[in-house]
């Protein structure tokens, strides 16, 4: 399945559109004979559901794809459930998570911006590209993206993986952090590696680059070779780390990640 983003409407939600519903960070499914599913307009009626202020956000596979917020007190029952987004992963192929995640960061962002933050006016959706105008004083504000990087640090045949304090299981990853203001990407990933790990880095080369909804990242990838130093984690965000080849991993992030895609390029270059 393919997704699309778009902010351009159709005229009416058509029946076959795909709605994307999110209550507390989770989203809507449907099980039926063992296969999860998002709801369709047919369903919401089922449900006796109205969602205010809706969205539509894009297509799947053709399919017009909408999101809205359900608020507290609303009643799901039999094969509907709310699941979070990390839920999905096992569940859905990369498309439906990727559409799932950015109705998600709507949410998010339409919530935390129903008001002006310059007047404090009750702001309205812009007509002509998917932000929000305030009427008083004209302030535009767009949907938040927060850009980092993620690098892959190899040495001779080794590649630098760390368990984050941050991590909700027990597993290593590639070394991630936000870029700061005033910072390029390249200078963000020097900086990281040394304030996470205590070495330096060289050879800084792009990946590649995937929106992760956790809330509103855009994670750039890059891979850089080992240049000098000691690992010497940080302890604030760095619980351990270290040097493994491909044939020592060990417990890693899932494949939807481009965190996973960087380990798996790594451990396709040593065969």
């Amino acid at each position: 399945m393919a997704f699309v983003a778009d902010s351009k409407s159709p005229a009416e939600a058509p029946e076959n559109a795909l709605w994307f519903l999110v209550h507390d960070k989770r989203i809507l499914i449907k099980e039926e004979q063992g296969d999860y599913l998002i709801p369709q307009s047919s369903d919401i009626k089922k449900l006796s559901l109205a969602p205010t202020e809706k969205e539509f956000f894009g297509s799947l596979d053709g399919q017009p794809c909408y999101v809205a917020e359900l608020r507290d007190g609303v009643q799901i029952s039999g094969a509907f459930s709310f699941v979070g987004l990390r839920t999905l992963f096992s569940q859905f192929g990369e498309d439906v998570i990727r559409a799932a995640g950015m109705a998600n960061q709507l949410v998010r962002w339409s919530h935390n911006h129903r008001y002006c933050g310059k007047c404090g006016e009750r702001t309205d959706n812009k007509r002509d590209e998917r932000a929000k105008i305030c009427p008083q004083c004209g302030l535009i504000n767009y949907p938040r993206l927060s850009p980092a990087i993620i690098v892959a640090v190899l040495k001779d045949h080794q590649i630098l993986l760390a368990h984050s304090t941050r991590f909700p299981a027990k597993f290593f990853s590639v070394l991630a952090g936000f870029v700061e203001p005033g910072e390029t990407l390249e200078e963000c990933v020097k900086r990281e590696v040394s304030e996470e790990v205590g070495i330096t880095v060289k050879s800084i080369r792009y990946f590649g680059s995937q929106p992760w909804p956790f809330p509103d990242s855009l994670m750039v990838a890059f891979t850089a070779e080992y240049a000098a130093g000691e690992i010497t984690v940080d302890h604030s965000e760095i619980a351990d780390a270290g040097w493994f080849s491909a044939k020592q991993f060990p417990p890693i992030p899932p494949k939807i990640s481009i965190a996973r895609q960087l380990i798996d390029w790594f451990s396709e270059k040593e065969k």
